[in-house]
């Protein structure tokens, strides 16, 4: 596990409780629910939390409920069963954006009455226009200088909903010709006729975030308000916000880079469109980088916390490899997932000089790196399953496994030989003819001779059928979120599922748990499906073969 350092957040709080600026740290999470949370979300979840552990403080959700054309109750449970999934309780309450409607409202007015604050009657057009561009100043809406009093009285009757949406907007007053785009008069608030999921149709306007979110964050005792870079150039607004108001306590907003992650993208309007054009199977599809996706996979939150916490705290814009996040949870799973054998593409092998209907048991172990383990007991019988890729009618060079004439060691059971096999009518391999070795019963052959291959298999006599998914990266190329949002489909992996159906698995995995993890030796480590009892889904491969493939 990675030990954690200091990084220029941890800085910044240090010095701000050495100065006696902050008495008690209070941290929040605000995410929009027009969405399932993604790996991404992750790293603002474990900062925040993180840090109010840390420090002994208090650590707040707020859902950013103030678009209500996207938003719905679905993704607000998703977003706290994620949160609490990954440990972060909100120690500080739960909170919504809307549960400050009436206030932000108040405080709009107080912006008016105050001569900060104004109603536009520009077009979105028009206002793009008027705003001018990096290289050139912006100029003032015609609308600037309305009186408070008409001001007041066309913002009421927006409340009021008497005009259409983009009719007007609320835009705060400060300069035009500032060279951060953000300054020059943002709008903050604007007509949305549209029913909100909490506050129903209460509301014709709707604060935007650049206003609504310094206010909640004032409101709430926030100390620290820890957002991603994008957001740093809105700082300006923000403290603009909490002057102007006239907080006396004022939270401090502070920026970090984002988590992006080679192979997949972080765009919620793409990840939704994958969902609803059945691209995946859902928002949890195994394949997505949504967190419900990796849970369902059967990643750990302590292996995405990891993955998160080696990603590291800086500014500075990077892309984590998504071959970290594997080996997070294989390095985790490695030590203790208990061993199980199964059999993905099942072929039948007959024991021939083995009594029918005779059954004897053999102890194998759970996990060997893992003394404390213990064992289990495999049950063996005249007909097996093995794996089809074990046999070779005319082998390739240097194949230890099994052909006709020769002998390999089945897993912690007898030697066997190929003697014979059978084809069906289209030339596949239906069954394999073999003997064993009974005096080999997990050991060595008494003459000496080497076997060079072991194979894993199950008893046809009480394995279990399932049906096996083994998963790849989403996309062929690492850095599909450099590309055209437009052209992603373009790099969608057509592999990224591959379907087994008729595996045979183990008996023992009858009784597997939805939390249970397994690795199913030489395949790479597995869980239960938490939709379909009958699959298994695989989480990540025993080794990083896709750097090698790819090279």
């Amino acid at each position: 596990m990675s030990e954690e350092s200091s990084n220029f957040i941890y800085d910044i709080i240090d010095q701000d409780i050495a100065e006696g600026k902050v008495d008690k740290v209070h941290t929040r999470f605000p995410p929009e629910p027009n969405g399932y949370l993604h790996i991404g979300s992750a790293k603002a979840i474990w900062i925040n939390s993180g840090i109010a552990k840390k420090y002994g403080g208090l650590f707040n959700l707020r859902y950013d409920d103030t678009n209500p054309e996207k938003e719905d109750d679905e993704y607000v449970q998703s977003i706290l069963e994620d949160l609490r999934w990954l440990g972060a309780e909100p120690t500080g309450g739960i909170f919504y954006g809307s549960d400050y409607f009436d206030a932000c409202y108040e405080y709009a007015v107080k912006l008016i009455k105050d001569g900060k604050a104004y109603v536009c009657s520009l077009s979105p057009e028009e206002m793009r226009e008027y705003r001018g561009d990096f290289d050139h100043p912006g100029k003032n809406s015609p609308y600037r200088d309305r009186s408070v009093e008409e001001n007041l009285d066309l913002f009421e009757r927006m409340k009021n909903g008497e005009f259409p949406k983009g009719a007007h907007t609320l835009r705060a007053k400060i300069d035009m010709s500032s060279p951060n785009m953000n300054m020059r008069d943002p709008a903050i608030y604007r007509i949305t006729h549209t029913s909100h999921h909490r506050q129903g149709d209460k509301w014709c306007i709707y604060p935007l975030y650049d206003f609504a979110h310094p206010i909640q964050d004032a409101l709430e005792g926030i100390t620290h308000s820890l957002c991603s870079i994008e957001f740093e150039n809105h700082r300006p607004l923000y403290e603009w916000v909490i002057d102007n108001i006239g907080f006396e306590k004022k939270p401090k907003q502070r920026e970090f880079a984002r988590l992006n992650v080679t192979y997949t993208v972080m765009s919620k309007r793409y990840l939704r469109n994958l969902v609803e054009t059945g691209v995946v199977d859902g928002w949890d599809d195994p394949r997505m980088p949504t967190l419900c996706g990796l849970r369902r996979r059967g990643y750990t939150p302590s292996s995405i916390i990891e993955f998160v916490k080696t990603s590291g705290i800086s500014k500075a814009l990077s892309v984590s490899d998504m071959g970290m996040l594997e080996s997070c949870i294989r390095d985790e799973l490695n030590l203790c997932a208990q061993r199980r054998m199964a059999v993905l593409d099942p072929v039948k092998v007959t024991i021939s000089n083995y009594p029918a209907g005779k059954t004897e048991y053999f102890e194998v172990s759970n996990n060997p790196t893992d003394e404390n383990s213990g064992s289990r007991k495999v049950s063996f019988g005249r007909e097996l399953y093995i794996d089809r890729s074990d046999f070779f009618i005319t082998p390739p060079p240097k194949y230890h496994r099994l052909y006709p004439g020769n002998e390999v060691r089945l897993m912690g059971a007898y030697i066997i030989r190929c003697d014979d096999f059978v084809l069906d009518s289209e030339g596949k391999v239906q069954e394999i003819i073999c003997s064993a070795d009974l005096e080999t019963k997990n050991s060595n052959p008494a003459d000496g001779r080497k076997i060079k291959g072991t194979i894993h298999w199950v008893n046809a006599a009480d394995c279990i059928d399932a049906e096996v998914r083994m998963y790849d990266r989403l996309f062929t190329i690492p850095d599909i979120a450099d590309k055209d949002s437009s052209t992603y489909n373009d790099y969608l992996n057509p592999e990224s599922i591959k379907v087994h159906p008729h595996a045979k698995l183990e008996a023992s995995l009858a009784d597997a748990g939805k939390d249970d993890r397994f690795q199913f030796v030489r395949s790479g480590y597995f869980i239960k499906d938490s939709r379909n009892p009958g699959v298994f889904n695989n989480i990540v491969a025993l080794k990083d073969t896709w750097s090698k493939i790819r090279k």
